[in-house]
């Protein structure tokens, strides 16, 4: 936990968005309101339960921001200069990233890979491929947990900070971006976010392709109103199989490339969108 507690100290201040800033205030009048009249108790009970449901539901919706930042789009200067983001998740693995990098080296792209802090510990030498070939690597999280949005800031130092010091020491930069696994999260994330000095950011669109062998679907999902602007999610791990055997991802690379290029649109790192 050194590690955690030193790269604590490079974020920004916390500065809670005026949603969790409301929650706090109206758990405070609900238990002033019940200590002053218990009998009312009931009223406190809901206003509590609503405000709770809703912080659920941030937690449990990837693109919301009610729990606070969050990159669905890339900034408007970027979208302004036609560009678009393609990001892949959940690697690196060594079945199919090299392939991946392969198809983008041939279309002569550059992507974000949100790596697994264990994965990249396993397949350093991925990692360094995707350093060398001008894509951007960032954290995914350490263990890529199914609990994710159930963990308190303690776990979650551990889990961002165990990975930023795995992907930082591989990549030869620390990671300035995070994405939850599967988008789950909870209040506590945003928190931990900036002691890391970490953005969150998830996706215009998404394929499915862990779940869905069917590449022309995938295909679809991600190129419908297709705009620049746009992040893309696909996947490098995890990543679910056509009939035949072959990674969708594999498969569906090649006429998405095409397709952002006939739409005259640019796909860059989420780093060179902020440039």
């Amino acid at each position: 936990m050194a590690f955690v507690h030193a790269a604590a100290r490079t974020g920004a201040p916390w500065r809670p968005n005026r949603y969790l800033q409301g929650s706090v205030l109206l758990h405070g009048a609900a238990l002033a309101g019940f200590a002053a009249a218990p009998e009312h108790w009931g009223w406190a009970l809901g206003a509590i339960a609503a405000n709770q449901a809703l912080l659920a539901a941030g937690g449990l919706l990837p693109r919301s921001r009610l729990l606070g930042p969050n990159w669905t789009r890339l900034p408007a200067p970027a979208a302004a200069r036609g560009q678009i983001a393609l990001t892949l998740d959940d690697g690196p693995d060594p079945e199919v990233t090299p392939g991946v990098l392969e198809l983008l080296a041939r279309a002569g792209v550059r992507a974000t890979f949100f790596c697994i802090g264990e994965r990249a510990a396993q397949h350093p030498r991925l990692v360094r491929a995707m350093v060398e070939a001008g894509h951007a690597v960032e954290n995914h999280s350490l263990r890529h947990s199914h609990g994710f949005a159930f963990f308190g800031p303690g776990r979650y130092l551990e889990e961002l900070g165990g990975a930023q010091q795995t992907l930082a020491a591989l990549a030869g930069d620390a990671p300035r971006f995070f994405r939850a696994p599967a988008g789950l999260r909870n209040p506590f994330l945003d928190y931990v976010l900036a002691r890391l000095g970490l953005t969150l950011a998830s996706w215009t669109r998404r394929g499915f392709d862990t779940v869905s062998a069917d590449t022309a679907a995938v295909l679809r999902r991600l190129t419908r109103d297709l705009a620049a602007g746009d992040i893309l999610l696909l996947h490098d791990g995890h990543a679910a199989r056509t009939a035949s055997g072959v990674p969708v991802v594999l498969e569906a690379l090649p006429p998405l490339l095409e397709r952002i290029a006939a739409a005259g649109l640019r796909p860059v790192t989420l780093r060179a969108a902020l440039d």
